[in-house]
This record gives structure tokens, C-alpha cells and sequence, in this order.
């Protein structure tokens, strides 16, 4: 089995992706959250730091790509490309309203003709390279905008490029992250998709992975997000069936800590990114909600860290 680290915007940058690294280092690729070329420019400084190669030593990182342009996608893989990368990755997934009303992500998926018309002038391209420059593309996708059933006719799209890999997230765009993923259509997907295919959608436990092998015994690639975020320890728990350590856990969040302050310099800006982690973190807490909304109110470091002391002792590690 290979496992993928699922690219989350804000969360999943150079820092966490280093911590997450040195400390337990058992994903096979990690992909590191979308940029969004725009016309004036390729790649904000902040995209650009999150993928310089000396951000992410010792990994196999793919960058990832929002955009509904050929020639914006195309501009991007060119300075890629110089920064030694080889594979790249189209998000043709998220669902955030300010992402889909622009056509992007998985309002891409809405408009087909549209959608093929972008993989035409991207191969072309691509297969004019010399073979050693050539990028290998994988999709990460859901099943359509409103219905699974919309997902016939974009595999059929997929089905006639040499993608390197299909990433499915099994539900539609209006789902959000709300419901089951529909694992009825993702079967309909392996049956007919003609290039390797990893899952990703709701692998929260180790019970949630065994469950879905059952199911699906030939799947190889799992790609997982929003579980590895609450449990840094999950990928080694389906492996080898060693849960993460609350001393483990704490090392984690201080080494998020001590990198965020390395990288943002200020406090307030640390604080924000905790923030989002404890987001994910707080359901592994006991009876915390206070403390947790305590931790999000939190306005200076010296509040934070006393609250953490109340916090930590609540850890409930039979919840992880």
C-alpha cells in the first residue's frame, strides 16, 4: 500500500510537511497545497517558498495546481520544472464557493468541453518536450458538481489522456465534506478508469482503512488528509498497529509550534496557524470544548501555552 498525504490549504505547507516528515516520515508522497497562477503573476512568494527544493528535503513532494487556463497551468510546470519537479498534480476537487463560481476546482468539472479543451493543449505541449522534461500529470477529482453520475462522461475524459494517476475523492462538489463518500460510484470508477487509481475520503481510524479494504481489496493508494491532521500517528497505526503516544502528540504540536515561529517570526501569525490545527487536534480531547474554544480565543502566547496546560492532561488517547 502507498499513502499520500492529502494537500489542505493553510495546514498541509513546507513546515508541517517537514515535522510530519522527521517524525514519523511513512507517506510516499506528499502533496503539498494548490497554487493559483493568475495573470500578473505564476506564484506568490508564499507558493514559492512552499515549493523550493530546500523546503523539502528527503520527500517526494508534488505540487498541485488550481486553475482553469492551459496557458497558466503550462507557465506554472515551466518554473516547476526548473525547481527539478516532475510530476504535477491538476485540483479538480475543491469545493469552496470562491474557487468553484471562478470555474476552478471542482467547478471545473462543470464545464467538460471546456475541461477536455485544457488537457488537448496541455499534452500537446507536454509530448513537445524533450522525454527527459516531460511531467507526468495526475488529477485529483471529485464525481462531479451535482450528481455521481456526471463522473461517466469525465472519465471518459480522463480515460483519453496518459494521466499518471486518477485521485478520487468520492463525492460530489455539492457534499462539501458532508455525508458518506459514495463508494457505489467509486466502485463504478475502478471498474472503468483506465489509468491507477488512489482513494481519499474519510480515513479517520484504522478501523475506517480496514473497512474500505474489505471492500475494496485491490486498492493500492490511499491518500488522506484531514485524519492524518487530528492523528499524526494514524499511517504508522494501520502498518504496524502502534498507536501515537500522548508524549508523541506533544512533540508534534511543538514542533509545529517552534517551525511556524522560525518561518512567520511573529507570535500572533504562530498562534493563527495553531489555531487551525487545534481544529482537527480537538477531537481527540475529552470533554474539552471550552478549553478548545478557549485555545481558538487565545490572543497572546503566554494565554495559549496556560491554557495548553489545562488542555493536555484531557488527552483521551483511546480516541486516537
Amino acid at each position: 500500500m502507498q499513502f499520500y498525504l492529502a494537500p489542505m490549504e493553510a495546514i498541509t505547507g513546507f513546515v508541517y510537511r517537514n515535522v510530519y516528515h522527521s517524525m514519523f516520515g511513512d507517506m510516499d508522497k506528499y502533496f503539498a497545497p494548490f497554487i493559483t497562477p493568475t495573470q500578473k503573476k505564476i506564484l506568490r512568494t508564499r507558493e514559492r517558498k512552499d515549493v523550493a527544493p530546500e523546503n523539502n528535503v528527503g520527500m517526494y513532494m508534488v505540487p498541485q495546481i488550481l486553475t482553469n487556463h492551459a496557458e497558466q497551468f503550462i507557465e506554472t510546470c515551466e518554473f516547476l520544472s526548473r525547481q527539478g519537479y516532475r510530476e504535477i498534480n491538476l485540483n479538480l476537487g475543491c469545493p469552496a464557493p470562491t474557487v468553484v463560481t471562478k470555474g476552478r476546482g471542482s467547478g471545473f468539472l462543470g464545464e467538460t468541453v471546456k475541461l477536455e479543451r485544457f488537457f488537448d493543449e496541455v499534452y500537446r505541449w507536454n509530448a513537445g518536450l524533450p522525454k527527459e522534461e516531460c511531467f507526468e500529470i495526475s488529477v485529483k477529482t471529485r464525481l462531479g458538481l451535482e450528481d455521481a453520475d456526471e463522473f461517466e462522461e469525465l472519465l471518459e475524459i480522463y480515460n483519453s489522456y496518459p494521466l499518471k494517476e486518477v485521485i478520487i475523492h468520492p463525492r460530489v462538489r455539492r457534499d462539501f465534506y458532508n455525508g458518506k463518500p459514495d463508494l457505489d460510484a467509486f466502485e463504478k470508477a475502478m471498474e472503468n478508469c483506465k489509468h491507477p487509481i488512489c482513494y481519499n475520503g474519510d480515513i479517520n481510524t484504522k478501523e475506517d482503512y480496514v473497512n474500505l479494504l474489505k471492500r475494496f481489496p485491490d486498492i493500492d493508494k490511499i491518500m488522506i488528509g484531514r485524519g492524518i491532521i487530528a492523528n499524526p500517528g494514524l499511517v504508522r497505526e494501520i502498518l504496524t498497529g502502534q498507536r501515537i503516544t500522548k508524549e508523541e502528540l506533544k512533540l508534534y504540536h511543538d514542533a509545529l509550534y517552534a517551525g511556524y515561529l522560525a518561518d512567520l517570526g511573529a507570535e500572533a501569525d504562530v498562534l493563527f496557524k495553531m489555531k487551525e490545527l487545534w481544529f482537527y487536534l480537538g477531537q481527540n480531547f475529552a470533554d474539552s470544548d471550552k478549553r478548545i474554544k478557549k485555545l481558538h480565543k487565545a490572543k497572546k502566547p503566554e494565554e495559549y501555552k496556560a491554557l495548553l496546560k489545562e488542555v493536555w492532561p484531557m488527552l483521551e488517547m483511546e480516541s486516537l
